[in-house]
């Protein structure tokens, strides 16, 4: 993009990057997360036991922490 619009060829954008102003590249991929068969049961099953220690025990949902499965991975701009 940066090379369409400044008219300039990608390699002479890299050194300027890379070389001048000291940016690396950063990579991230987002991989949409999908159960198997076996995993959805598992699932299911530890959903059931969570819903069955609640009804047995009042204070069961007070000791245990939710969210929203939202999963935050440490960054580390050195690696890949």
């Amino acid at each position: 993009m940066m090379s369409d619009s400044l008219n300039i060829n990608k390699e002479a954008i890299q050194i300027l990057l890379h070389e001048d102003l000291d940016k690396t590249k950063v990579c991230a991929e987002f991989v949409p997360h999908t159960l198997s068969p076996e995993q959805k049961t598992m699932k299911r099953a530890h959903c059931r036991d969570i819903i069955s220690a609640a009804e047995n025990d009042s204070n069961f949902l007070k000791s245990i922490v939710t969210g929203d499965e939202t999963w935050c991975f440490q960054y580390d701009p050195e690696t890949k």
